[in-house]
């Protein structure tokens, strides 16, 4: 174990500008001789022609805007235009009239408006004629005109009836929402700005099979306007079967020679369907199945603001720090779990369930990379704590969200505080352009945050050496004797195990770290699955007891006046980590945790800056941010 706690983050910094992925612009790699020679012979200057990118790009692969059903109804005006000028770093006035302005700006912007009804519910809002002829949406127009609880009553039946496939049939025209699609996507394409800000074509397909099982999908193209114009994207009307969304994407592909990927979402909220081994309507899934989910479905989001599903406590009962800003009650519509749900529904799981359905299928369809987004439906993506602008208009900051809800159905009720200010999504990309970032994508090579921008770089090979982690360019180390998250180790050597460089930089407007940690999961000889947590890296002078536990770091959160000092934790970690227990003959994945101190939730900025708030005791004031990178895996030969 190595810790580096006496060099400055600034140099850190800079050094690690120059680290990056090995890609050509059509996203393939480099070869490996080739940049040995680079690397062999790189000149006076390290810098000059590394064919590589030199920082994480930032951004949102999951925001909605008033072209989004369910935001209109819940009172949502900002539209994709004003969206993405906010990604860009505009200042702007949110739906409840607050001005709001990110930190810093995006690098890249995914607009994901929920395809059924796509625009339809601007019109019901608006009153068009040809919609108010329709008796129950001139109710929902007057409900809408109302405001406050009678607009979120026309939300909550929005999100049902596009469950049930029930919306009524003019605002779900294909014709008409083909038409809407085109006047977003030339919306998208005059803010995108290659080399500067990528603004990318996409939308969300929103299947909530069985009545709010959510097996949501981003649908993200690696295309401009002239190829996505081509086909209209696919509705729930049509199925919300997902492997018919993948057949969808097929025909896009063939028809238009584009590319396009999905990104599901919220398996903690689809009561045991999101990683199953049946199909949602009772099919066993097969091989044609598996290989069809791991070539369309390469990511998987597993923080955002309806709740975080890396792992379930109860699940791993050892790992201290799953129980984190966990939604378990219910589905989508707070329809109650039964037992066996959670099992199928955490992303860690599906990782080790993938390695067991790769002996059966001999593909793995859950050979996901980890990301995070926002999910908001204000038009806002704000996942910092202290600028945290909710998931709804109603959710907006204010007095009243501390005791306001969230979701209320038929009495099932998650309050406002329940939601989290989750995620982000880093992408280690060539260059900032719409193609790049979606090969990075399409090769694994991101990570996701619950909010902070925390620089993580992950490299698994067969020779690294602690002296690896002194250098000064991780990067360059790390692609020249390994791969990045999301790769595949190389065969092994004889009597070799895989060792790992990971080394992370905090924000500089959040906290601290406190420690890496390497998560490792495998199926044995007899086919179990298991897993096992590595504190790899650390700050500070604490050592493992005798059980391998590593004590807190500690807290330094005044909770009443919602701050924290950076006086504990480092601003950066790296070092090499060698497993400890490698069985060449079984199959592994590895990623990497980085925590953060605690710090003040969201929570504890609105009791500080609302007075007359009245959070209850059981609401969390503190939390532990931190990182989740894609994972590498490891396959014997043969």
């Amino acid at each position: 174990m190595t810790y580096l706690k006496h060099l400055s983050a600034t140099a850190f910094f800079l050094a690690a500008l120059p680290a990056g992925a090995q890609v050509n612009t059509d996203g393939g790699t480099i070869d490996p001789a080739e940049t040995a020679r680079f690397f062999s012979q790189p000149g006076y200057s390290p810098y000059a022609g590394r064919p590589f990118p030199t920082r994480p790009l930032w951004g949102e692969q999951h925001l909605h805007t008033s072209w989004s059903g369910d935001a209109i109804a819940g009172g949502t005006r900002i539209g994709p235009d004003e969206a993405l000028r906010f990604a860009k770093g505009e200042e702007v006035i949110s739906t409840t009239g607050q001005k709001v302005r990110l930190s810093r700006p995006y690098d890249w912007m995914v607009i994901a408006d929920h395809s059924d009804a796509l625009g339809s519910m601007n019109k019901v809002q608006a009153g068009d004629p040809a919609f108010m002829a329709d008796p129950l949406l001139k109710s929902w127009h007057n409900k809408m005109q109302q405001g406050g609880s009678s607009a979120a009553e026309v939300l909550m039946e929005v999100i049902t009836l596009q469950g049930l496939g029930e919306l009524p049939d003019i605002i779900t025209d294909f014709d008409t929402q083909h038409d809407i699609w085109r006047d977003q996507t030339a919306i998208v394409e005059s803010h995108n700005d290659p080399g500067t800000f990528s603004a990318i074509i996409g939308y969300e397909w929103t299947s909530n099979f069985g009545g709010g099982n959510n097996l949501h999908r981003n649908v993200i193209y690696r295309d401009g306007k002239d190829k996505a114009d081509i086909v209209r994207p696919y509705t729930t009307f049509e199925s919300d079967i997902p492997n018919k969304l993948w057949e969808w994407m097929q025909v896009y592909e063939d028809t238009t020679g584009g590319r396009v990927l999905a990104i599901p979402h919220n398996g903690n909220l689809s009561n045991g369907l999101m990683f199953a081994t049946e199909t949602p309507d009772g099919r066993p899934i097969d091989a044609e199945w598996a290989q069809a989910r791991a070539r369309w479905e390469p990511l998987y989001e597993l923080t955002q603001s309806k709740g975080t599903s890396e792992q379930h406590p109860s699940l791993s009962p050892s790992d201290e720090f799953a129980d984190f800003e966990i939604w378990d009650a219910g589905n989508l519509n707070v329809v109650p779990k039964e037992p066996g749900m959670i099992e199928f529904e955490y992303a860690r799981q599906a990782l080790k369930r993938g390695l067991k359905l790769q002996d059966e299928f001999g593909v793995n369809p859950f050979k996901f990379g980890l990301v995070g987004s926002t999910d908001s439906h204000t038009g806002l993506s704000t996942a910092e704590e202290e600028n945290y602008f909710g998931k709804f208009p109603a959710s907006e900051p204010g007095p009243e969200r501390s005791t306001g809800n969230a979701f209320d159905f038929e009495g099932r009720i998650v309050k406002d505080w329940q939601l989290g200010a989750s995620g982000l999504m880093a992408v280690w990309s060539s260059e900032n352009t719409r193609v790049a970032i979606w090969d990075a994508m399409k090769r694994k090579e991101v990570y996701g945050t619950t909010g902070p921008r925390i620089t993580v770089r992950f490299f698994g090979g067969w020779n690294f050496a602690s002296h690896d982690a002194l250098g000064r360019n991780p990067g360059a180390v790390g692609y020249a004797k390994g791969v990045p998250m999301g790769g595949d180790l190389p065969p092994a050597g004889a009597g070799t195990a895989p060792s790992f460089l990971v080394a992370a930089l905090k924000d500089p407007y959040s906290g601290n770290l406190d420690r890496i940690q390497i998560i490792k999961g495998w199926v044995d000889d007899a086919g179990d699955m298991h897993e096992k947590i590595h504190d790899v890296v650390w700050s500070g002078d604490r050592a493992p007891d005798v059980d391998g536990k590593l004590a807190l770091v500690g807290s330094t959160v005044d909770v009443a006046n919602a701050t924290w000092s950076n006086t504990i934790g480092a601003p950066e970690l790296i070092t090499v980590w060698t497993d400890p227990d490698f069985d060449p003959a079984q199959k592994a994945f590895y990623y990497a945790r980085v925590l953060e101190i605690p710090t003040p939730r969201w929570t504890a900025y609105d009791q500080a800056y609302y007075p007359e708030a009245t959070f209850g005791p059981e609401v969390p004031m503190t939390l532990v941010e931190r990182a989740y990178t894609s994972p590498i895996w490891y396959t014997p030969e043969g």
